[in-house]
C-alpha cells in the first residue's frame, strides 16, 4: 500500500468528534458483516492515521507461539523499515508495554526499534510511536502501532477512539483465529470421512478377496473346475466392486465443479447412471435455471452424487428418480428409489452410515437440511433442501433421523 495524503498536524477535535463516531460504527458494521480481516485493515488504516494525526501505521498479530508479533498490514512506511520491522519480540519496546498495561502506549525513546533499522527513519521522519493493543476478553492477539512525525499528542478523546477501535480489531483477530480452527477441524473432519469412505467401501471388499484366494488355490490344485470358476467370479466381481468404489470416493473428493452449472453437472449423472448401474433414473427439472456459487453447487452436486450411489450399491432398485424444484426461496433436491428401502444400522445398510454423515454435513454447510426417509409405495427417498440466497446467518437445522 502506498502512503495517502495526510495532514502532518492532528485535525481540529469538533469535526473530528464525528468523524470518530462515524468511523466506530463503519468498523462495527465491517465486523458484522463478517468481512475479511485483511481488507478490513487496508481500508480503515488511512482513516486511522488522518484523525490521529500520523504519518504511518502498522498492524502487528502475536504467532502461533505467542512469543513474536507478525506485521500482517502497514500504511506509509519505507521499505528499509519494513523488513526490519516484519517480526518484533513480543514484549519489545512500547509494544511490550502496550501488550503489558492494556492501555494506548507512547514512545519517544526510539533507540530499540534503531537498532532493527539503520536508515535514519526513526528519529527523524518518525520521532514518536504509539502502540495500541488488540485485545479480547483479557488475552492479548496484537498490536497497532502509530507513527508521528511531530511531537504534538492526539486529544485524550481521540486516544479514547483509538483504545476502541484496538478492542474492535482485538474482536476481528479472534474471529479470524476462529475461523482457521474452524478451517482445520473441516479439513480434519474430511480426512476421517475420506478414510472411513475407503474403508467400508474398499477394505471389506479387498477382505473378502482375502478370504477367497485360499479357496481358489485349493480348487485349482484339486482340479476342481466348477469350484475355480465360481471363487474366480466371486473375486472377479469384488475387485471391481472395489475398482468402482474407490473411483467414486475419488470423484466425490476431487470432481471440479462443472463451469455450466448444477442442472447440467444432474443431466450428466442421470446420462451416465444407467448405463453403469442398469437402473433407470428420471430427473425431474422444474427449475431450468438455477444460479449456486461454485462452492455450493459442489456441496449440493456431491449429495446427490452420495444419494444416488446409495441408491446403485444398496437399494437393489428397478428405477429411480431426481427432482429439483425451487420453492419460497428454498432449493428442493430429491433423490427417490423402488427398492428395498431404508435398512438401520443393525442391517444391510449399514455401510451406508458413513456416506449419510457426509451428506448432513455438506446440508449443513449450504444451511439447509438433508432427510431420509421411507418413499410412499416402497423404497427411500433422501430429500436436501437449502436456501438459495444464504443471509448473513444461514440457518443450520438438525435434519432428522432416517
Amino acid at each position: 500500500m502506498t502512503a495517502p495524503d495526510l495532514p502532518t498536524t492532528p485535525v481540529r477535535d469538533a469535526p473530528r468528534g464525528a468523524a470518530s463516531a462515524s468511523l466506530l460504527a463503519e468498523i462495527t458494521a465491517e465486523l458484522a458483516a463478517g468481512n475479511d480481516l485483511h481488507d478490513l485493515l487496508g481500508h480503515f488504516l488511512p482513516p486511522i492515521m488522518r484523525i490521529a494525526g500520523a504519518q504511518a501505521g502498522a498492524v502487528r498479530v502475536l504467532d502461533a507461539g505467542e512469543r513474536r508479533m507478525l506485521m500482517i498490514g502497514s500504511l506509509g512506511l519505507p521499505p528499509s523499515v519494513l523488513d526490519a520491522e516484519r517480526s518484533v519480540a513480543q514484549d519489545c519496546g512500547a509494544c511490550g508495554a502496550a501488550a503489558r498495561r492494556d492501555r494506548p502506549v507512547w514512545a519517544d525513546d526510539l533507540s530499540v526499534c534503531t537498532q532493527r533499522d539503520h536508515s535514519g527513519y526513526f528519529g527523524v521522519d518518525c520521532r514518536r510511536v504509539l502502540a495500541v493493543p488488540l485485545h479480547h476478553r483479557g488475552r492479548l492477539l496484537g498490536i497497532y502501532n502509530l507513527f508521528f512525525r511531530q511531537g504534538e499528542e492526539p486529544s485524550a478523546e481521540v486516544l479514547a477512539l483509538l483504545k476502541s477501535i484496538g478492542d474492535l480489531l482485538g474482536l476481528a483477530l479472534h474471529n479470524a483465529q476462529l475461523e482457521r480452527e474452524n478451517l482445520r477441524a473441516t479439513v480434519a473432519n474430511e480426512r476421517q470421512m475420506m478414510a472411513a469412505e475407503v474403508h467400508d467401501a474398499v477394505a471389506q471388499s479387498l477382505a473378502f478377496v482375502k478370504m477367497r484366494l485360499p479357496l481358489l488355490h485349493d480348487a485349482m490344485l484339486a482340479h476342481d473346475d466348477a469350484r475355480s470358476l465360481r471363487y474366480y467370479d466371486d473375486v472377479r466381481r469384488a475387485v471391481a466392486d472395489a475398482h468402482t468404489s474407490l473411483r467414486e470416493i475419488l470423484a466425490d473428493f476431487r470432481t471440479r465443479v462443472d463451469p455450466e452449472g448444477l442442472l447440467h453437472a444432474l443431466r450428466k449423472a442421470v446420462a451416465a447412471f444407467e448405463p453403469r448401474t442398469g437402473i433407470t433414473l428420471e430427473l425431474v427439472d422444474r427449475v431450468g435455471v438455477l444460479d449456486l456459487a461454485p462452492e455450493r453447487q459442489a456441496q449440493a452436486f456431491h449429495v446427490v452424487q452420495e444419494a444416488l450411489s446409495n441408491v446403485a450399491r444398496h437399494s437393489l432398485a428397478r428405477h429411480a428418480r431426481l427432482s429439483v424444484e425451487l420453492s419460497d426461496g428454498d432449493v428442493h433436491l430429491r433423490v427417490e428409489d423402488d427398492g428395498t428401502g431404508f435398512v438401520d444400522a443393525a442391517g444391510a445398510h449399514a455401510s451406508a452410515h458413513y456416506g449419510i454423515d457426509i451428506m448432513r454435513a455438506r446440508a449443513r454447510r449450504l444451511g439447509g437440511t438433508l432427510a431420509l426417509r421411507p418413499r410412499a409405495g416402497g423404497g427411500t427417498c433422501v430429500h436436501l433442501v437449502f436456501p438459495l440466497h444464504p443471509g448473513p446467518a444461514a440457518r443450520v437445522v438438525a435434519a432428522p433421523g432416517p
